[in-house]
């Protein structure tokens, strides 16, 4: 008898800006989580009671996250009153399989882990944004590249999966400082990466700086192919990169006055990666017609949106037919 695998999923509850000692200069977290009001014990409960049995109908199983602000510097009664009701609901409800919050590398410590470990907290995601310390301090992060290092190292030690979260194209970033940030991640060893292109939204200190004309970031072109590096960079050292651009919001939209943004820039950065490895591969072949098999799930990333990628290879003169091919990535042959 066959045993279907349960997908996994992150069940995200935001705690919008509660715990965060300091302002960011991108942060609206009103925007960003959608939410302005820090749920109660009860309403996370209740939350989780309810989509536990969908959840179950759908053969998915989730951690429950605990997401938008700093959680480890939220009160330490509100915080552990969150932790109980997600255990209630782990108990009770097998679809939840742990717990996972995202905070600050400068509110960790050996106390707040302990407390972790008792209420069975599973993963937790520093959001580190650069390794430059002058990028950090001219984003009024309020901490350095090395409480990055020592939380990465208390958090490992301790047992929990470590999470690191990064930002690319904010004040006075380059895409040098990206790559180092890459490469310092990497020596921290995380099993998982979160990569945020900067978004600019009114109401913040990024916006002010845009609107004076004192702020530009990455261009969209140039975010995606940093991004593209960052995807292989973290690939090639089997590092899980489990979100690329900030979730699809309506409110997102709304206050965004530049940067970059696109509900849908995970597959715009996995599509540019594929035609650069399909540019490789031509380059060994004569100028001509070629057809390419990949996998069902691949075929709109190798063609690209608009069709751009079949296009830019017509350009340098290969006309690409693309066909389905199961458990293909990419492979070729003559028409």
């Amino acid at each position: 008898m066959s045993v279907k695998q349960m997908k996994q999923t992150n069940l995200s509850i935001f705690i919008p800006h509660l715990g965060c000692p300091h302002r960011c200069s991108f942060c609206d977290q009103r925007s960003v989580s959608g939410s302005q009001k820090a749920p109660s014990s009860e309403e996370v409960y209740a939350v989780l009671e309810e989509q536990a049995a969908g959840l179950s109908e759908k053969n998915i199983t989730a951690q429950i996250a605990f997401f938008g602000g700093s959680f480890s510097a939220v009160p330490k009664e509100y915080m552990i009153s969150l932790l109980k009701a997600a255990n209630k609901a782990m108990e009770r409800f097998p679809v939840y399989t742990g717990i996972r919050c995202s905070t600050r590398p400068d509110c960790i410590d050996e106390e707040i882990l302990t407390i972790f470990k008792e209420y069975r907290m599973t993963a937790i995601e520093l959001g580190a944004q650069s390794m430059s310390d002058e990028v950090l301090c001219a984003n009024e992060r309020g901490h350095s590249a090395q409480d990055v290092r020592n939380s990465s190292r208390l958090i490992r030690e301790n047992g929990f999966e470590l999470g690191l979260q990064m930002m690319t194209g904010l004040y006075g970033d380059t895409i040098e400082n990206s790559l180092y940030t890459a490469d310092e991640f990497i020596k921290l060893k995380p099993e998982t990466v979160r990569i945020y292109p900067t978004v600019i939204l009114k109401n913040t200190r990024l916006g002010e700086l845009f609107e004076c004309g004192r702020f530009k970031s990455f261009s969209f072109d140039e975010t995606v192919e940093l991004c593209s590096e960052l995807l292989k960079k973290f690939t090639e050292n089997n590092i899980r990169v489990i979100r690329m651009g900030l979730h699809a919001s309506e409110s997102v939209e709304k206050d965004m006055l530049g940067g970059v943004y696109h509900p849908c820039f995970r597959e715009i950065v996995e599509s540019r990666l594929m035609l650069d490895d399909l540019k490789e591969r031509l380059k060994a072949l004569r100028k001509g017609s070629y057809t390419v098999f990949t996998d069902k799930r691949n075929l709109s990333k190798l063609i690209g949106q608009k069709r751009k990628n079949l296009s830019v290879l017509e350009e340098i003169g290969y006309k690409i037919k693309v066909k389905e091919k199961s458990g293909v990535y990419i492979e070729i042959e003559d028409f």
